[in-house]
Order: C-alpha cells, then sequence, then structure tokens
C-alpha cells in the first residue's frame, strides 16, 4: 500500500514574455510540486499548437521525477491529451528507464505505469523548421567530438545545454559559436521527500527529459534537427534483474532513439526530428577521436564525473573515484600521455590505485556486474585494458578474454537520417 493513492499530472503554463514553463504535479492534490525552466534566448515565430504538443511531452516525461517517490496506482491527467500512442511510450520510457530504480528499492521491474489515454488519435502536425541543427551539450567529451566533427566539416550548428551554467560557461566559451541556455528548476521539496523513509529514491531516465527539452528548444529557435552524442555503448545493460536487463543508460540507448523518433513521427511527421550523432561509435573510439582533436583544447574545462554536475557544484571537476571517471582514465590511457592524463584527476592515476580495483574488475567483467553508470561495454574496458597493459606491467595481474576479432572502431547501428549518416561518414574519414 502507498502512501499516495494518485498522481495527478495539474497543469503547465508557457509563458512567452517572460521566457518560462513552469510544470505542476501533485500527490491526492495533498502533495504539490512545481518544476520550473526558463529559456535564455530569443525565439523565433513558431506555430503554437505545434509548441504545446512538445511542451505537453515534456511535462508527461518530467513527470517521472516525482512519481517515482510513492509509485501510486492511479495516475490521473488534467491538462494535456494522451492518446493510445503517446500512453504506450510514457508507460514504456518509465518503466525501462526506472529499471535501476527499481533493482535498488527491490520492487518489480516490470511494474506498469496506468498512463490513461484520455484523447483520440492525435493528428500530426507540420513544424515550419529551417535546416539546422542544434547540439546538445552535456560537458563531456562525446558532444565534444560532435562539435569538433562538424566545426571541421564547416557544418552551421547552434549548441544548448540544459541547467549547469556557472560549470558550463567556460566550455561554451572554448566552443565558440551561437548557444542556448535552458535553466531548470526542479522543486526542492524532492530533497526533504528523501528524509520521508516511505518514499523512494533513485535514478531516472534523465536523458528523456533532455530529448524533450531539445524538441521544444528546436521549435523556439527554429531548427528542424535535435541532436545528442549517445554512442552505441549506452545499449549494453549493467545487469540482469528477475530476467529483467537493467541499464542505467536506458534513455541514451537506441532502443529509446526509435521510441522517441517514432512519436515524433506520430506527432509532427518528418518536419521535426531527433538523433544520436555519434550512435554508429562506441566509447573507446570515442575516445580515441577526442584525444586525436579535443583533449587539449577542452582538458580543463570538461569532465564526464556525475559529481561535477551534482546540484551543489558551480566549477568543473573530477572526482576520480567513481566508475565513470576510472572508465574514462582507462578509455584515455591508451590515446592520452600519462603527464597529462594524471594531471587531468588530480595528479592521480586511477589504474593503479589499490582502492580501485573492484571498480576496474567490474568494468573488466570478471568481477561483479557492471558499475551502475555511464560506462562503455565490457568488451571496450578489455580493449582499453589490453593496450593499458603495454604501458603498465602492473596491471598485468587482470586477467580476462577478448576475441582476436574485436575491433572498437567498427561501426554500429544507428538511426540517423540519410543525410546525416552521410555527413558523418564523410566527416569521419576526412
Amino acid at each position: 500500500m502507498t502512501k499516495y493513492d494518485n498522481f495527478i499530472f495539474k497543469n503547465y503554463v508557457f509563458d512567452r514574455d517572460k521566457h518560462t514553463l513552469d510544470l505542476f504535479y501533485s500527490y491526492d492534490d495533498k502533495l504539490n510540486f512545481r518544476e520550473s525552466y526558463r529559456f535564455d534566448f530569443e525565439f523565433v515565430n513558431y506555430d503554437q499548437a505545434v509548441l504545446d504538443r512538445a511542451i505537453q511531452l515534456l511535462f508527461f516525461v518530467a513527470g517521472v521525477s516525482y512519481y517515482k517517490a510513492f509509485l501510486p496506482p492511479k495516475i490521473t491527467v488534467e491538462k494535456g491529451q494522451i492518446d493510445e500512442t503517446l500512453a504506450a511510450f510514457l508507460n514504456r520510457t518509465y518503466q525501462r528507464g526506472l529499471g535501476e530504480f527499481f533493482y535498488l528499492n527491490h520492487l518489480d521491474p516490470r511494474t506498469d505505469i496506468p498512463f490513461p489515454s484520455n484523447s483520440s488519435i492525435l493528428e500530426p502536425l507540420t513544424a515550419s523548421l529551417t535546416e539546422g541543427l542544434l547540439v546538445g551539450i552535456g560537458g563531456g567529451k562525446d558532444s565534444l567530438v560532435s562539435v569538433e566533427l562538424l566545426q571541421k566539416g564547416n557544418v552551421d550548428f547552434t549548441t544548448w545545454s540544459l541547467d549547469h551554467r556557472s560549470q558550463l560557461t567556460p566550455l561554451i566559451e572554448r566552443i565558440v559559436g551561437p548557444h542556448l541556455w535552458v535553466e531548470r528548476e526542479w522543486d526542492p521539496q524532492l530533497l526533504k521527500i528523501k528524509e520521508d523513509p516511505t518514499a523512494y529514491n533513485g535514478h531516472i531516465p534523465i536523458s528523456a527529459i533532455f530529448a524533450c527539452t531539445g524538441t521544444i528548444l528546436a521549435i523556439l529557435a527554429g531548427k528542424r534537427d535535435a541532436t545528442v552524442s549517445n554512442e552505441s555503448s549506452a545499449n549494453e545493460p549493467n545487469l540482469h534483474y528477475e530476467g529483467i536487463a537493467i541499464n542505467h543508460q536506458y534513455s541514451k540507448s537506441l532502443e529509446f532513439e526509435k521510441d522517441y523518433q517514432n512519436l515524433l513521427k506520430h506527432y509532427y511527421g518528418d518536419s521535426l526530428r531527433y538523433y544520436s550523432f555519434l550512435r554508429p561509435l562506441g566509447e573507446l573510439r570515442i575516445a580515441e577521436l577526442f584525444a586525436a582533436t579535443g583533449f587539449n583544447k577542452y582538458k580543463n574545462v570538461f569532465s564526464s564525473c556525475n559529481s561535477a554536475f551534482a546540484h551543489s557544484q558551480q566549477n568543473i571537476s573530477w572526482d576520480g573515484s567513481c566508475p565513470k571517471c576510472v572508465f574514462v582514465f582507462l578509455a584515455l590511457t591508451p590515446f592520452v600521455e600519462r603527464a597529462a592524463l594524471e594531471e587531468l584527476m588530480g595528479n592521480k592515476n586511477l589504474l593503479l590505485d589499490p582502492g580501485l580495483e573492484r571498480t576496474i574488475r567490474q568494468l573488466l567483467g570478471v568481477e561483479g556486474d557492471k558499475p551502475l553508470g555511464c560506462v562503455g561495454e565490457v568488451k571496450e574496458s578489455r580493449a582499453a585494458m589490453r593496450m593499458a597493459q603495454q604501458q603498465y606491467p602492473e596491471l598485468d595481474k587482470y586477467h580476462f578474454d577478448l576475441p582476436t576479432d574485436y575491433n572498437f572502431r567498427a561501426w554500429s547501428e544507428h538511426s540517423m537520417p540519410t543525410e546525416m549518416f552521410n555527413l558523418f561518414q564523410e566527416l569521419l574519414t576526412k
């Protein structure tokens, strides 16, 4: 039995003059939340119906941050339209995106998310947008590889980011070019809920929220393509729980990308697109490209460490101890000079730290499950370690199998538009 019976999608309010969007949620009309967004850039002329549909999508997806706290048996929608297609998408995105949350809270990973359908089939709208790219910037190496590739090809693009302005400003200044800032403020009551022993806490599909925000930005900025830099490595689950694959990076996976693309086609036909520009590549190949094109340029302004983007942080940093830091250090080791890489991590060598041996074994798939974090495939970690062992005799203590024909530079499946994949191939071979 849960503490509340009903999670309510109450209302959303977009103020064009103030450039703000407020999303309102409630439990039983007793516990109320407001999440706010501010779009700090000038808008183009847009179709209100087209924008409203995108806002509704963010409204429904962003609700996961609040819904997960008590998992009530009923969902009520007081504003917004959900047809059967959208209800199925939301159910799947919540359920799979909360896989790690279910695992850590010892809940059933097959838990149904009861999104109601309150509308007949929504007819597609046409978004009148110009050809153009919006490139999401998260602060890590992946999006910077996209930036460097596009700049090399003299491709016109605009970058954007969600939150973390203080941390990202030095990085954005290093990129040079137009940038769209979006500030998100989640309800501070989420922190208080953590103290409630009857509430659940855990990971949410945050990249799904980024995807929906990117769609709104595309409409407000007049760009057809909202692109991200999710790699093929995000497709590999971290572990299996009660027969279900649990993927920390579900909303970065190709599976989610295709689901979201299908939803956009349902909403907008082909007039508005979303895809990853790096989908054919794995993490290790991206690390190699970053080392060659961006490491020296961005080494003191980028971070792939989650702690650098914690709510209380103001500056870019690496904690030098989390699985993501260890994986990045491992992935860059074959391609970046030892002194420069150690300096990045506060003059520490993470591969030689005895306290991180278990994390390394987990990354290599030789002890327990792969860490719950944005890390590469087991095979990639093994390939990187095999190369690192040539530099560090001390690492010979790690034993593992790696197929002789494994090629970390091989391309994987993608869902990019044909002309964008052709551009990708051209830029990768320049």
